[in-house]
């Protein structure tokens, strides 16, 4: 049976937070050292926004946070973040030239599709949606940066990793504890991009 109120559920509203899902950039980050100070960093899928809390706290007054989502976030993080609600198929990448004209240090994608509940279907839906945020890493990460990118673990991880690793230093697949048991998403993390 799914446990809908975990220790990260109750965590998160214990510490005000948007979303449980704060906790999984938080132990990502802590083990490969995603993001610094100063970074400039793209947010895919950013709604609620509890993604956003924890990159603006590690990236301080000297960084920029963009983000895009379908839906609207309503937390305001001041000038550290700027936001756009679209659909990443028609984001170009230069919706956000005005605060980081040379790209970006981070990519996160936290984005998941709409599941239809037939596992072989929701991961070809998840695979699609990271082949798009590679495609656009590709383009707008500076040379060294990282990426981050969630999918629902199946046939085609592996490969995906695989193409991951050949664009970055390191490639690597993890599951935060702060994902459920039950759930088959993962995440899919690249390190020191190399242009």
């Amino acid at each position: 049976m799914r446990k809908l109120h975990d220790r990260f559920f109750k965590q998160a509203k214990r510490e005000g937070k948007l979303a449980r899902s704060v906790y999984k950039l938080e132990e990502l980050d802590k083990k490969d050292r995603l993001l610094k100070k100063g970074d400039r960093v793209l947010d895919i899928g950013a709604a609620p926004g509890s993604w956003l809390e924890h990159i603006v706290k590690v990236i301080g007054p000297g960084g920029v946070a963009c983000a895009i989502d379908l839906k609207v976030i309503d937390k305001k993080f001041k000038e550290l973040a700027h936001f756009k609600k679209m659909d990443i198929r028609d984001f170009k990448g230069d919706e956000f030239a005005d605060v980081a004209p040379d790209g970006f240090n981070v990519i996160v994608s936290d984005m998941a599709p709409n599941t239809s509940g037939i596992r072989i279907t929701d991961q070809a839906r998840s695979l699609e949606l990271c082949e798009i945020v590679l495609e656009l890493a590709l383009r707008l990460l500076k040379p060294h940066g990282n990426f981050v990118c969630k999918i629902f673990y199946g046939p085609e991880t592996e490969r995906f990793k695989d193409r991951v690793a050949k664009h970055f230093k390191s490639a690597k697949i993890r599951k935060p504890d702060a994902c459920r048991d039950e759930s088959i998403e993962t995440y899919i993390i690249g390190l020191d991009f190399q242009r």
